[in-house]
């Protein structure tokens, strides 16, 4: 047993509430290393000979990543603290007992050699999330890209590729026109990309937060919007560009005009002047990427992190969104956004505040910061899987558990899993423009926990290579669109819907087959039982022992056997599940 990679701290990550009075435990062990673990609680207040308090818990392998085992247990507790400790077991039946970060070949009695549970503390600090939000399904939408409320010629609209500048039109009104095909996709949540005042198509160079860009439209489409949404059951999230403003946002635009002599030097990262801001050159301030036109601003300045905190209320209490999506979200400090998130939570108990990080993000996700990120390693495991086939399915596994393992057991539902958004290549792209590997990816996306984004036109079959190409038009004539591939991503949502098992059920098997391209997950709820398979390689993958149940997403009788990057979910009797 390699003690070494045995990891525990009795923090809020490895240690948390999920209820009053309901703990969850987690031990991270060598992968294959452990056959049994043990958890070991008393009261540490209570002394033994006055109460036995003793008691023991069977740790689940809950999942496994890569490298790492994960195990778990829940724990019923009502005590002022509680100290804990484990045995575990290796393969060949050693036996080391783990506590308060030491090892020991005998069981542990002295409760100083235990870790430390405070459960008030604990319980206050318990990770509140959204009920709303959990699992929904989410249509990511580029504003200017994606429709206008006027008639565009054809040649206009659909350039293919396009460049960074092009002006479509599109608009707030243009998406309420086509409301109805979203509200029919099946889809919970509209997200939008920045829609305030800004010179660029993008508008992530926003010059005015309290103004909706005109090109777009005026605050009165905004509640427009939102109402509809609200009244057909669905939600709006906006973009929070808080980490970087326009050059011509007022207090940028102060320094350029009065230098040193500015009331607003604070509110940047100023290095010298006069200021850098040639292309091609590195500017002499802090910008996003090294891109002048995005200036950072310094929100650890109390008057900038006043304003912006304002600004986020502001659109919440005016319009009534539902959330925030959070750009370039991990380059801000902790600081301001535990500030931000009960700001927010005071103007709106329920709203939501989304990261946008490139990488795990464990150190946001301790339930005082954000509820979710944009889930990137779920992205990029699904490009190497599905359109590159660089990685297989057991390494595609391994890196999901690595974030399930390592996060809030609660957050698995919240996650937004996404296989491309406005600035990635368009999957369809990253995968040589097979269909068949976009409806195995769409399936992988839109039948696990989490919160699945679909970015505009996935559904209909965009092309487009990388930023800017990835922000095409989208298709509204049917004679460009891929109707069957609309007709699979409103089946898997369907599914999706109707069978919430699917998200919310146990999860009896978790097996990954590399040899022969297999993903196989089993699922169960009040006794039912439902099976999904992904079949991640070209040929044919048999089956036999499953012939005969019910593939919900052809809507037929399972075969046995599935083709070319081919998904099925089967149940035994559809009835039951009704």
């Amino acid at each position: 047993m390699e003690c070494a990679a045995i990891r525990h701290f009795a923090d809020k990550r490895y240690c948390y509430a999920i209820a009053k009075g309901r703990f969850v435990i987690r031990l991270e062990v060598k992968k294959g290393d452990g056959a049994r673990v043990v958890l070991h609680t008393q009261n540490k207040y209570l002394p033994l000979h006055y109460m036995d308090t003793r008691q023991e818990y069977p740790m689940e392998n809950i999942c496994s990543d890569n490298y790492i085992d994960y195990f778990e247990t829940e724990v019923d507790m009502d005590v002022v603290c509680l100290r804990y400790f484990f045995e575990i077991q290796d393969r060949v039946g050693n036996v080391v007992y783990y506590g308060n970060h030491g090892f020991y070949d005998k069981c542990i009695t002295d409760i100083g050699r235990m870790f430390d549970c405070p459960q008030t503390l604990r319980e206050e600090e318990r990770f509140e999330l959204p009920a709303w939000a959990e699992n929904k399904v989410i249509y990511q939408i580029f504003p200017s890209r994606f429709a206008s409320d006027r008639d565009i010629p054809e040649e206009s609209w659909y350039q293919a590729p396009i460049d960074g500048k092009a002006d479509l039109k599109g608009s707030l009104g243009g998406i309420i026109r086509h409301f109805d095909y979203i509200r029919n996709l099946g889809v919970d949540i509209l997200y939008m990309t920045p829609i305030f005042s800004s010179n660029s198509v993008h508008k992530y160079n926003i010059d005015d937060y309290y103004r909706i860009d005109p090109s777009f439209g005026n605050k009165e489409e905004l509640k427009e919007l939102v109402r509809m949404a609200h009244e057909a059951g669905m939600y709006v999230i906006l973009d929070g560009v808080f980490n970087h403003t326009g050059i011509d946002f007022f207090a940028f635009k102060d320094i350029r005009e009065k230098g040193e002599k500015s009331a607003y030097l604070d509110w940047y990262y100023i290095d010298s002047f006069p200021l850098v801001m040639e292309w091609g050159k590195r500017p002499s301030y802090k910008t996003f990427s090294y891109a002048g036109y995005m200036p950072k601003l310094n929100l650890n300045n109390p008057e900038t992190g006043d304003y912006f905190i304002n600004v986020a209320a502001y659109w919440i209490r005016e319009c009534d969104i539902d959330g925030w999506r959070l750009d370039v979200a991990d380059e801000i400090s902790h600081v301001f956004w535990k500030r931000f998130r009960r700001e927010m939570k005071a103007v709106k108990k329920d709203v939501l505040v989304v990261g946008e990080i490139w990488h795990y993000a464990g150190d946001f996700l301790e339930g005082d910061e954000w509820d979710s990120v944009m889930n990137y390693p779920f992205y990029d495991s699904v490009v190497d899987l599905a359109a590159r086939e660089e990685i297989g399915p057991s390494a595609f596994l391994g890196n999901l558990n690595f974030v399930k393992g390592n996060l809030n057991k609660s957050l698995e539902g919240y996650l937004w899993n996404f296989i491309d958004s406005h600035d990635t290549a368009r999957f369809l792209h990253s995968a040589g423009g097979s269909r068949a590997k976009q409806r195995l990816a769409a399936a992988m996306q839109l039948l696990l926990p989490g919160m699945p984004m679909i970015y505009y036109g996935d559904e209909v079959g965009m092309e487009g290579g990388p930023d800017p190409d990835c922000r095409r038009g989208m298709l509204w004539a049917e004679s460009r669109q891929d109707g069957e591939c609309l007709g699979y991503y409103r089946q898997l949502i369907r599914i999706r819907h109707t069978y919430p098992v699917l998200t919310k059920g146990r999860l009896t098997v978790q097996s990954a087959d590399d040899d022969r391209g297999i993903l196989y997950l089993e699922r169960e709820s009040g006794g039912q039982r439902m099976v999904l398979i992904f079949h991640v390689r070209k040929g044919k993958a048999e089956f036999p022992e499953l012939e005969g149940w019910k593939n919900l997403i052809s809507g037929r009788m399972f075969s046995g056997s599935l083709e070319d990057y081919e998904a099925a979910v089967l149940v035994r009797d559809e009835d039951a599940w009704s």
